[in-house]
């Protein structure tokens, strides 16, 4: 089974904003790990509170949050950025 992965435009906007080595981390994270999970939910944590339909992974110091469509075997990336501005 496996996941497409997919990006807002505001979540490209900050990918971009990042270095380029952690910028290629992040990709290869979500290519190598979550593209080819069985379920992708597996190594990320469901969040809390008024984003509770969301779901985040961690790379580093750096969170992406996503959104799952299990129907449609989508990972919606829905914001990148560091851990301690991203969930503001």
């Amino acid at each position: 089974m496996t996941w497409t992965i997919n990006f807002t435009a505001k979540a490209l906007k900050e990918l971009k904003k990042i270095d380029r080595v952690t910028q290629r981390r992040i990709r290869d994270y979500l290519k190598d790990r979550i593209s080819t999970a069985k379920d992708a939910r597996q190594y990320g944590k469901a969040l809390q509170g008024s984003k509770k339909e969301l779901w985040r992974y961690r790379v580093g110091n750096y969170r992406i949050l996503t959104k799952i469509e299990d129907s449609q075997l989508i990972v919606l990336v829905i914001s990148v950025g560091h851990r301690s501005t991203v969930y503001l």
